[in-house]
């Protein structure tokens, strides 16, 4: 119980500890910060012990807030809610590795954010009170925020408002949806409760034209999170502009609060609804794969083209979140894992590649590997990884989401309401991201070398430095483990995806026979 908390309100007290130290002190404080709050998400994942795989939620732990209105601070923690806690941590630490030389100015602010915004990403994963849930929701938006406006690039002003607009109005839409729930509940049971298990049951039980309104509020709201197309616009200038440790959290983890919502809220607050609109879901989800593939071809900037290959990537998630069966689940929830390490991995190379030359267009360098031969190894293995070379981690979570979708057209095992003509767009998708993906590996990495005419490394060595193979080291570590041995994920979450769709087989039935 009390390793939850713990991991919850280290890095606060570490962005607190930064607040009244030097700045000379900030970095190393923030590192051993993010260092002993992974070593806290470790612990915490071996007092999980039997209830791995069980569906059952652990960690669990309650403290009255405003009692009045049935609001707690209450936390606890699924297999799939550890695992995305367990990302979250591992990743932070290299994050701030990843920008031990790259930010200059003002790091006592820096690395607080970066502290700040690890505490609130923790909260929305064990979260079990509504409002605590969306308090920690809304608060990812102010150190982003603050990280792009201060230390991001040329366009950060344009960047950081676009992205605080988009996620703050799709975030009220939520919220909307959210106290409608409550308001029901209350109505019913005669006393207020965000529970989130509570609300959940009720909501599920609604008529299904009220299901359809909540559906909308929580899908506007999670929808620009994510982003899924057409509300994706602010992802691809907010990660262009954001230092490198911004667009690796933003990648890694805070996108995946979109989904994550989708799963922790969706799914079982509006079954009915789900069922009734997945087809518009899932075609949203196949445009904005096909869409945003597409649109990579014409990128020159290295990082935005990276960040339009994420809108295609989280496209899967979504369509193997509503293709309502356990495998496509499955493939949902580890692509959130994979997204994180292979895209990572990518904007850390991008970072990497920006401190030496000072320019990420790809018709300004090129055949690096003969200049920096570690980093095109890495840079090879990361977009391997991202096109889903078999092996690696990205094949598995890709065709789990595809044979998923697959059957969830009554031609497998889970009747659906998706089918193989879903699988077969989706699959294009992956043929159009391999191909834009290689193409730009086959510029700056191959052929011949091509360097800026004045380039200032900063005391930089050519090659990668021991620091920054330190930093992508465990990244690849991961995208190989969980490639050759996708099993270590897929069973811890096996029993928290078939509580997911409990509710569902019968209503799902139903649809696919009509």
């Amino acid at each position: 119980m009390a390793w939850g908390w713990i991991m919850l309100l280290l890095p606060l007290v570490g962005a607190l500890g930064i607040i009244v130290s030097s700045s000379k002190a900030a970095k190393s404080l923030a590192l051993w910060t993010t260092l002993a709050t992974f070593a806290a998400s470790i612990a915490a994942a071996i007092q999980f012990g039997d209830l791995w795989g069980t569906g059952e939620f652990g960690l669990v732990s309650s403290i009255p807030w405003m009692a009045e209105v049935g609001v707690n601070l209450s936390i606890g923690a699924d297999s799939i809610s550890m695992l995305l806690i367990l990302l979250t941590t591992f990743l932070m630490p290299l994050a701030v590795l990843g920008s031990w030389t790259a930010i200059g100015d003002r790091l006592k602010e820096y690395y607080g954010w970066l502290l700040v915004i690890q505490t609130a990403m923790i909260g929305v994963f064990l979260a079990r009170d509504l409002v605590f849930f969306y308090i920690c929701f809304e608060f990812t938006l102010v150190p982003m925020y603050f990280l792009i406006a201060i230390y991001g690039g040329a366009g950060r002003a344009k960047a950081c408002i676009k992205f605080f607009l988009y996620t703050f109005t799709g975030s009220l839409l939520a919220l909307v949806g959210f106290l409608y729930v409550a308001y029901s509940y209350a109505q019913v049971t005669g006393g207020w409760s965000f529970d989130i298990a509570a609300l959940s049951t009720h909501a599920a039980e609604m008529s299904l034209q009220e299901q359809v309104w909540i559906l909308a509020a929580l899908i506007a709201g999670f929808a620009v999170k994510i982003p899924l197309f057409p509300v994706h616009t602010w992802l691809p200038l907010a990660h262009t502009e954001a230092p490198t440790a911004g667009s690796v959290i933003l990648a890694g983890v805070l996108l995946k609060l979109g989904t994550y919502g989708i799963y922790r809220f969706v799914l079982p607050m509006t079954p009915d609804a789900v069922v009734e609109w997945t087809p518009v879901l899932g075609v949203l989800a196949i445009i904005g794969i096909l869409y945003a593939g597409l649109i990579c071809w014409i990128q020159n900037d290295v990082k935005k083209l990276v960040a339009y290959s994420s809108v295609s990537h989280l496209g899967f998630c979504v369509l193997g979140l509503f293709a309502l069966n356990p495998l496509a689940l499955q493939g949902s929830v580890l692509y959130m894992i994979n997204h994180g390490l292979s895209t990572g991995g990518l904007f850390f190379l991008v970072g990497m590649m920006y401190e030496r030359y000072h320019t990420r267009d790809m018709n300004e360098v090129g055949g690096l590997a003969r200049r920096m031969p570690v980093w095109a190894f890495f840079m090879v293995f990361f977009v391997l990884a991202s096109v889903g070379l078999p092996g690696l981690n990205g094949f598995v979570s890709e065709f789990l989401c595809l044979i998923g979708t697959f059957a969830a057209g009554g031609t497998g095992s889970y009747p659906g309401v998706m089918g193989p003509w879903f699988a077969a767009f989706a699959a294009l998708g992956m043929i159009v991201a391999a191909m834009y993906l290689l193409i730009m590996v086959g510029k700056i990495v191959f052929g011949q070398l091509k360097e800026p005419s004045s380039t200032d490394r900063h005391g930089l060595s050519v090659d990668l430095n021991a620091r920054e193979i330190l930093v992508l080291t465990p990244l690849a570590i991961l995208c190989v483990v969980l490639g050759v041995q996708p099993w270590l994920a897929m069973d811890a979450m096996a029993g928290s995806v078939t509580e997911a769709l409990a509710i569902y087989p019968e209503t799902v039935g139903q649809a696919a026979r009509q």
